[in-house]
């Protein structure tokens, strides 16, 4: 047979996808197997039981020359690569912030996978685009945010935060878009010492510089000062910097703490300043009534990112920002050649203008599924039992004489550590016992925990998150905390 250029194709030359009859048959197989996950996590260890290189070394240097039988792919999926996945999805998660990918969820990221939709256009994805606006909207409700609030879908809070401070940025006015920083003013940006890494990363990559960036200290309970902030604003500007933004955080990663932002919002007013606030978090416990409080200040926001893959039970990825000024953002990244114009233009979101990317997946149709099959009553429910969960274990905590918990636990963390009662606070060697605490409680496979430090102490971190999670497994984690704190107390004092 010829081509339309009249060149013959080789012999056994293969066209086309996986035939709809063959991917039904795997596809049954996948469904099934992901069902009886989800059914039964605790089958499988929690923390990947294996060591560095050790996939690597069972696979082939190159791929196969002729296509394979996916039957051995998937069976090879579950012989060599499943022992290597850590189980974000299992209910013994409880490391970082514990996360939910909720049936729903599942479904929604496999219907999306399938469209395989790139949302950069309303053209080129009308239901994709405007069901994102409808979500966001949603969300908005939910949170209790202002109306003029602009929603857009990011992957995660790293470039939320990255496009809202290149947004402050380019409320400056002073053609740093189209001139670039270098011979610019010296730009300062302000948050706590608690802060995400991302924002500094954000200061790194915007060409801010490390040095850009000022940690205002934080009070007794890991919030920012904002006496301090105002104070270091005043200096700053005496010693020839340009103070042009502040990010707040609502729920700090360490300790979920939440950062005073109608204070902050009040020096960000009065020195002109873009106030961003990270509540990638705990921006969730904000659909609770009895919590609303905890966004106080963030009306006054220019923009605002939460979450919805951590405490919202949406597969990973999925991020929400909030800006004041959808123009401002708009004019940091829009960039349109002709290739990209389309006549709906005038009277259609484009959100590829809103951010770095032009190519964007179809990720409101997750969220809307998760959001339609829990409705918000539903939501409310769950994230309730999470925080009861982890007040029971901080009681627990509380009422041992070997350990102590280090920070308040406003919502499902908890940050604690071990101290047997009588021993003399030695830091160091508390530290090193806690260290090794963390790693057996992680070696049995039931469970996975973290650490963060916090006044210079080892901190051993319990995260509630995970829809599958019950009182059973919190119990678990604590069991083991006790018990292996025993039998390694000896070894260490």
């Amino acid at each position: 047979m010829a081509t339309s250029r009249g060149l013959a194709q080789p012999e056994g030359y293969a066209t086309g996808d996986m035939a709809p009859e063959e991917f039904r048959r795997h596809g049954h197989r996948l469904v099934d197997w992901i069902a009886d996950y989800l059914a039964h996590p605790e089958r499988l260890p929690v923390l990947a039981q294996v060591t560095p290189g050790q996939l690597k070394a069972a696979l082939p240097d190159a791929a196969p020359e002729t296509g394979e039988d996916f039957d051995g792919v998937l069976d090879d999926w579950e012989r060599l690569v499943l022992p290597g996945v850590t189980h974000w999805n299992h209910p013994g998660f409880f490391a970082y912030f514990a996360i939910t990918g909720s049936g729903p969820g599942i479904l929604g990221e496999m219907l999306s996978q399938a469209l395989n939709v790139n949302a950069m256009l309303w053209r080129t994805g009308p239901a994709a685009t405007e069901l994102e606006e409808v979500v966001m909207g949603w969300l908005r409700k939910m949170m209790g945010l202002p109306e003029q609030f602009f929603g857009v879908v990011m992957d995660t809070a790293s470039v939320s935060s990255l496009c809202a401070i290149a947004a402050a940025r380019e409320a400056l006015d002073l053609g740093l878009r189209e001139e670039g920083m270098a011979g610019g003013p010296r730009l300062r940006l302000y948050t706590s010492e608690q802060a995400h890494s991302s924002i500094e990363k954000a200061a790194i990559v915007l060409g801010i510089g490390q040095q850009g960036v000022r940690k205002i200290p934080a009070d007794s309970q890991f919030r920012m000062d904002p006496a301090a902030l105002a104070a270091a604003v005043r200096q700053d500007r005496a010693g020839g910097w340009l103070p042009f933004c502040a990010v707040a955080t609502v729920g700090t990663t360490s300790t979920t703490s939440v950062d005073p932002v109608p204070a902050i919002a009040e020096v960000c007013a009065a020195e002109k300043m873009w106030l961003h606030v990270d509540a990638a978090y705990a921006g969730a416990a904000a659909v609770l009534p009895e919590l609303r409080h905890i966004l106080a200040g963030c009306e006054r926001a220019d923009s605002l990112v939460m979450n919805p893959h951590k405490w919202l039970f949406t597969p990973f990825d999925f991020s929400a920002l909030y800006c004041r000024h959808p123009e401002t953002l708009r004019a940091a990244f829009s960039l349109v050649p002709e290739y990209l114009r389309t006549p709906e233009d005038a009277r259609a979101r484009n959100f590829m203008d809103y951010g770095v990317q032009l190519g964007r997946r179809f990720r409101a149709l997750k969220f809307w599924f998760v959001l339609r099959y829990f409705g918000q009553k539903g939501l409310r429910d769950r994230l309730r039992h999470h925080i009861l969960l982890a007040q029971q274990f901080a009681a627990c905590v509380d009422q041992h004489p070997d350990f102590e918990r280090l920070a308040p636990a406003p919502f499902s963390v908890v940050c604690f550590r071990a101290r047997p009662a009588g021993i003399a606070p030695d830091h160091a060697r508390l530290d090193a016992f806690n260290s090794a605490l963390l790693e057996a409680v992680n070696a049995s496979g039931r469970v996975f925990l973290s650490h963060t430090k916090l006044g210079g102490k080892f901190t051993i971190r319990l995260a509630v998150g995970n829809l599958r999670t019950t009182e059973e497994h919190v119990r678990t984690a604590w069991d083991l905390l006790w018990s292996q704190a025993a039998a390694l107390a000896p070894r260490f004092f």
